[in-house]
């Protein structure tokens, strides 16, 4: 029979080990703390495909990010705004399969596989929307941090009074909307301009919907 092993525990042996222990202890924490991240990380991102301005893209995006986020940051489409961040100010105003939305107000992943339009999308330099050159003829915009979202706004105005869609103004609802000032401006309550070119902007919206009438 082997002879007992005789131990003497001495505080620095003490330390020594109590400080392994607690190392090991945080490094196995640290581990699963990382694996739990990245699981989660993997469950919280989508793959989506949208088609901006005629480009089709594909990317994946955190489930928590905007649509005007992905436009701006991911496919680099600084034209629409970020302004409130609330859907209070209509700087983000973009068209989404034909209707204007807030983009600030909607998640990327609920528009897989649908056509967005931004201000990039309407024109171009030397070569401009309809609505655009109204808007410099008009001087309809001073900072013109608003702009491209009343442009996006004033396109989906016209349309929506053709297409017979009432407003908050419209009196009789059997008849056919006319394009009135007080329909424009009723329309276009969304979008705020913090210098004051409302009359400017609304004669651009008037000139250009006569012209297309």
């Amino acid at each position: 029979m082997p002879p007992p092993i005789e131990f003497e525990l001495r505080r620095r042996t003490l330390l020594a080990g109590t400080a392994a222990v607690a190392a090991a202890s945080v490094a196995r924490l640290a581990q699963a703390q990382e694996a739990s991240v990245s699981v989660a990380s993997a469950q919280q991102q989508s793959d989506i495909a949208l088609t901006v301005n005629g480009a089709q893209h594909r990317i994946t995006v955190d489930n928590r990010t905007t649509l005007l986020d992905v436009l701006r940051e991911d496919l680099r489409l600084t034209g629409t705004k970020k302004g409130c961040d609330h859907g209070q100010c209509g700087a983000c105003t973009c068209s989404v399969n034909g209707e204007r939305i807030n983009s600030c107000l909607s998640l990327a992943v609920l528009h897989d596989g649908d056509e967005v339009t931004t201000i990039e999308g309407r024109g171009a330099p030397g070569q401009l929307d309809p609505m655009q050159a109204a808007f410099v003829s008009h001087d309809a915009f001073q900072c013109g941090y608003c702009t491209p979202g009343q442009i996006q706004s004033a396109h989906a105005v016209i349309e929506e009074i053709r297409a017979g869609i009432p407003s908050h103004v419209t009196g009789d609802l059997t008849a056919a909307i006319e394009l009135t000032e007080a329909e424009i401006r009723e329309r276009m309550s969304g979008n705020i301009c913090r210098c004051g070119a409302y009359s400017n902007i609304l004669a651009a919206i008037t000139e250009v919907a006569e012209d297309q009438a």
